[in-house]
């Protein structure tokens, strides 16, 4: 099959599904994984794609590059955080084993919390403390301590997660998309999210209106696997692929 061939095939499978996987196109072309991705290169390059881990996305999607660190993150969309975060709280009862992730939005949950006999687990640093400072028993996971988002992440910290059994957990992200699902701009805070979300019984995820049609790196969820809480749901056409819970 001709290079302009296979580029036009890509092109038409891209903007026709939004996303599409490196495996699925290496089945479509019959062609290997090399050629591909040299094709998804070559594309991307003149600005008629995104490339992604795995694959590629349309450019009618919103690709966000880079993570904002802790700080610049806690000064956005705060009382629609607090919104979400005291809904999210709410949802905790007696006897739960609760996850908590990282993050701005989790970290709001802490102080709306009920008294409750509840066990947590989170690999947040600053949000251990918080919930000890609570009252309540809490354990953190081994790992690497990422300062950008005050995280504990990497393989150990996914090893430490695997054994555990969550009722509920409460999980950030920075991007969500149709075709993209749920993501993350970092491959190890994906790896520890996963992890948790294969063994929890409930997940939520946390986000406030600005992370809807945005996608980043890794994705970490299926967007029917979770229930999403928001301050204001934009575009009602998620409703159709996802839980999703309004809370302003």
């Amino acid at each position: 099959m001709l290079t302009e061939e296979r580029h036009s095939i890509i092109l038409n499978s891209v903007n026709s599904n939004k996303s599409v996987q490196l495996g699925e196109l290496c089945e479509l072309l019959n062609a290997s994984e090399s050629t591909v991705r040299r094709d998804l290169n070559a594309l991307a390059k003149k600005g008629l794609l995104v490339k992604v881990h795995g694959g590629a996305i349309s450019v009618n999607d919103s690709f966000v590059y880079e993570e904002q660190d802790i700080e610049k993150k806690s000064k956005l969309f705060n009382d629609e955080k607090l919104a979400i975060a005291r809904y999210a709280a709410s949802l905790i009862d007696d006897g739960d084993f609760v996850f908590i992730d990282a993050g701005t939005t989790t970290e709001k949950m802490i102080d709306f919390i009920p008294d409750k006999d509840v066990t947590f687990v989170t690999n947040a640093f600053i949000h251990a403390k918080k919930l000890a400072q609570r009252g309540f028993k809490v354990f953190i996971p081994a790992g690497e301590i990422k300062l950008a988002t005050e995280a504990i992440v990497g393989a150990e910290c996914v090893s430490s997660l695997q054994s555990y059994n969550f009722t509920k957990s409460f999980i950030g992200a920075n991007g969500i998309s149709l075709s993209g699902d749920i993501s993350t701009p970092d491959r190890n805070e994906a790896s520890v999210k996963t992890a948790v979300i294969r063994n929890s019984r409930m997940v939520y995820i946390l986000a406030d209106h600005s992370k809807f049609e945005q996608i980043t790196s890794v994705s970490f969820a299926d967007l029917g696997r979770v229930m999403i809480i928001t301050d204001k749901l934009g575009d009602k056409k998620y409703l159709s692929a996802t839980n999703i819970k309004e809370v302003m």
